[in-house]
């Protein structure tokens, strides 16, 4: 089997094809050819099981491996879980020990020892410890269990600080903003990730077109899921995975965002994900497991041909892209930034903002001057009223995309925009690029063009000095705060979601 990342996560950014799992293996197929995910207890926990037991029966880590063909060092890597074994491995050491599979397979450390050498180890592998740069204590047998109780405890009360620090709204910000740089040095492009994605569409006999209901069960079920849709789901949850049963829980909505949903939740186990330590880790998977859920939707294996096609007619419309793969405008708009710049040369900006401009989410690879906090920081900022993504709610058909030039102090931009009414608000979807590769795009021929001077305080921040002189003493507007700016993340690995809740729904499945 294909050796596991002990750290689980890996950032969109670092993450390279040793790291996740290999869909399409020989080692982890059965004669049905059914990929089989690796499931069951922690491989630390595994490795301390094996050692108590090796060490009860008297024998080195030489005489075991002997006993079941293997090198000293490589049991030596099973003891410390930096190696996943093999079950037929597994089956030997156990025989090999005079104990039963079971017996190596528990949820359970063998002592109090061995749980508190756990602890030890996985604190010392985490992100957090690693920015700390200090040195990892070895948890070995020499190290005093008065010393070893200290440290765990210690790990336990830095946990907790960032756990006060995770829950902050600068925190987010600024974990936004390291996500962002990270995806703009990529070009917002994950070859592992494309890779996965593109062994599963072929290993349903996808063909190209846009991906049924009926191949998204076909994926689901070569990975040994189940997909449901109930009407009960809770309300913090997009969807529930029970991982003992095997199922995917769904909303009843509409059969595209429960194609995506059901990717996306996939995608955790696609991708191995462990329960997130912190809310940067959360946002990364989340942004991982969206980027391969568009990567099935949209394969890069037809879509790239079909938008050079397009590039070679200087004829791309994201609503083409849209249309062609039955997504929403917004994947649709999303995806093309992951293939533009790696596979058509052209540098983009994306953004999706509400009526007031407020930044929901946002992208650039193209030298476009997002508005930015002290973090650095661009969601929850308000971009210029003369921006597409703000002019485009002033057209009386929203349905159509609009296209405007607008002139900025970083240079010229070509945007294309469109605007829908979401079940809470309004908001725009935009995709935009410098103005010597607007050349490739449909709608280059707009008339509509605009000048901003942000972030000059005189370009839409301040009012006209007429309306100032008249209204600045005789008006006082009552704000609408957005609370969830003022108020720390929920608590949990799962930031927002009631897990009482959702362990409730398991019960009544």
């Amino acid at each position: 089997m294909t050796s596991r990342s002990p750290s689980g996560l890996s950032s969109p950014a670092n993450l390279d094809n040793e790291r996740v799992w290999r869909l399409v293996s020989a080692e982890t197929a059965d004669d049905a050819g059914q990929v089989n995910h690796p499931s069951g207890p922690d491989p630390l926990v595994i490795g301390k099981c094996i050692r108590h037991r090796r060490k009860r029966c008297g024998l080195t880590l030489g005489d075991l491996g002997e006993r079941v063909g293997l090198s000293a060092s490589a049991v030596s890597l099973i003891e410390t879980g930096k190696r996943e074994a093999k079950v037929s491995t597994l089956a030997a050491m156990a025989e090999a020990l005079d104990c039963q599979l079971a017996d190596l397979l528990t949820d359970a450390a063998p002592s109090r020892r061995a749980t508190l050498e756990l602890e030890l180890e996985r604190a010392q592998r985490s992100r957090s410890f690693a920015e700390l740069g200090i040195p990892a204590v070895k948890a070995g047998p020499r190290l005093p269990l008065d010393a070893l109780e200290s440290l765990v405890a210690l790990h336990d009360r830095l946990a907790a600080c960032g756990a006060e620090r995770d829950g902050t709204p600068e925190y987010a910000r600024r974990a936004n903003a390291n996500l962002r740089a990270r995806m703009r040095a990529s070009d917002n492009y994950f070859p592992a990730i494309e890779d996965l994605a593109d062994e599963l569409v072929l290993s349903v006999d996808h063909d190209g077109g846009p991906l049924t209901r009926h191949r998204v069960n076909a994926i689901a079920d070569r990975l040994g899921f189940s997909l449901h849709s109930v009407p009960n789901l809770p309300q913090s949850t997009r969807s529930v995975t029970d991982l003992a049963a095997r199922r995917i829980f769904l909303p009843t909505s509409d059969s595209a965002a429960q194609r995506t949903l059901a990717l996306a939740a996939l995608g955790h186990v696609v991708l191995q994900h462990r329960p997130p330590a912190d809310y940067a880790e959360f946002l990364a998977q989340r942004v991982e497991v969206n980027y391969f859920a568009a990567a099935v939707l949209i394969p890069q294996r037809w879509a790239v041909a079909y938008l050079r096609e397009a590039k070679d007619k200087k004829d791309l419309e994201i609503e083409d892209l849209r249309d062609r793969y039955l997504t929403s405008y917004e994947m649709a708009a999303h995806r093309f930034t992951n293939l533009a710049t790696i596979h058509l040369d052209i540098p983009v900006h994306f953004m999706k903002t509400n009526k007031s401009g407020i930044i929901y989410k946002a992208y650039a690879n193209d030298g476009v001057t997002f508005p930015a906090d002290g973090t650095g920081a661009v969601e929850g900022q308000r971009v210029c009223r003369f921006w597409t993504a703000r002019r485009v709610f002033a057209q009386p058909d929203w349905t159509k995309p609009y296209q405007q030039y607008t002139d900025t102090p970083g240079g010229t931009f070509w945007c294309t925009a469109l605007a829908e009414q979401g079940e809470r608000e309004a908001f725009s979807v935009s995709v935009g690029t410098p103005y010597e590769h607007v050349k490739w795009f449909r709608g280059r021929g707009t008339q509509h063009r605009s000048k901003s001077r942000c972030p000059d305080p005189t370009c839409c921040t301040l009012p006209p000095p007429q309306l100032a002189a008249r209204w600045a003493e005789a008006s006082w507007p009552s704000a609408r705060v957005h609370s969830a700016l003022l108020a720390s993340l929920p608590a949990g690995a799962f930031p927002g979601v009631d897990q009482t809740e959702v362990m409730e729904f398991l019960d009544r499945q």
